[in-house]
Formats: C-alpha cells, structure tokens, sequence
C-alpha cells in the first residue's frame, strides 16, 4: 500500500521549520500575521456560536505557534495539536500540548468530540485525498462549531513551500469538503454541513 501523505514525516525537520516559519526572507506568516488571522478566525467562530471558544483543535501544528497566539488572545482557551514532524513533537510536544499524527491518525489520538474551533492552516495541500478524506469525516464528529481550513489551489498565487503546478483545482476542493460533509461559509471557514442551519442563508457560501 503506498503512503498516505504526500511528503513523508521527515521532511518536516528543524531545517524546514527554521526555514518557513522563522527565517525573515522565507517565512510565510510573522507573529503579527498569526495574530491577525487567527483573531478574525476566533471572532468569527465566535459570532457564528454566540459564546466563547473555549477549546480548538490544531490539525498540523508544526511548532504550536497558533497555540501560543490562542494563549495570548483566550487564556481560559484549551489548546490540543496534532502534527506528523518528529522534530515539533519532540521538541514542543509536552509544552505546547502537540501530539504526533496527521489527518489519517485523528480517530487513533484520543481526542476530545466536542471543539468548537478546528484548525488546519497552510496544512492541507501536502497531505493525499485519501488520507484527507478520513481525517475530514472524522473531524465531523469532533468538531461542535467552526473549522478554518486554509487551502491554497491551482488558481492561487501562494507564496511559501507551495507548488502551484501540482495543486488540485478549486473544483476538485469544494467537491472534496462537500462530499466529507461540510459547508463552507467563505473566508476558508466551513460548518459541518448538518450544522449548516445556525448561519444564515446568505452567510453560507453555496445557495
């Protein structure tokens, strides 16, 4: 049986993370940048909940770096990540509370069933559709509020560790998502679809 993911867990060594996430010429997103995006994700979640999120699920994790802006902007907040690097894990793991996995070990982690937040940022073009696929349906079961799944496409101009010429295409995305039940709502923020009633028609992004 070949591999699941698309790059093996390897690749993401402490030469990659010193690369993407801290060097100044390479890194795709600064602190600032983190704090920004993950301030409209928790504000949005929270309007769509009419509460506070209380705890998120980071799927990809790297080094927990969302996890220490989430710490920043809601203390009482309780972080888990899961990432497939052996360094992050190893490194960060215990502090930052990241175990080791991807998104076709989810249903084997031990996970609580009850987020209100799922994240997946910058995470999601390297991991294979089959390996996707089981992680999204199992994220149904365990998320009880908003995911952002940040995903880049054919039709994007990323910037970063991203190949364009290899990416699947905004049609084969939005098939994906739909067909592992869920219903996105713009922004890169979906509900699992049998969800999809406590937003608005017209804060949906399909008819």
């Amino acid at each position: 049986m070949p591999p699941l993911s698309i790059r093996p867990a390897a690749h993401y060594n402490q030469a990659y993370f010193d690369k993407w996430y801290r060097h100044p010429k390479h890194r795709v997103k600064s602190p600032l940048d983190i704090r920004r995006q993950l301030g409209f994700v928790v504000a949005a979640t929270e309007y769509i909940l009419e509460r506070p999120v209380t705890k998120v699920l980071d799927v990809g994790a790297g080094e927990g770096n969302w996890g220490q802006a989430l710490k920043a902007l809601r203390p009482r907040a309780k972080y888990y990540g899961v990432d497939p690097s052996e360094y992050a894990v190893e490194r960060f793991g215990k502090a930052r509370n990241i175990r080791r996995g991807g998104f076709g070990d989810l249903a084997d982690l031990r996970l609580p069933d009850d987020f209100d937040l799922v994240l997946s940022c910058g995470v999601m073009n390297y991991v294979a559709p089959r390996e996707l696929a089981t992680g999204l349906r199992w994220l149904t079961t365990a998320c009880v509020g908003v995911a952002y799944f940040e995903i880049f496409t054919a039709a994007d101009d990323a910037v970063g560790d991203f190949s364009r010429s290899a990416a699947r295409s905004p049609r084969s995305w939005r098939a994906l998502l739909k067909r592992t039940g869920w219903t996105p709502l713009g922004m890169h923020l979906y509900l699992r679809s049998d969800m999809a009633g406590i937003a608005a028609a017209l804060e949906r992004a399909v008819p």
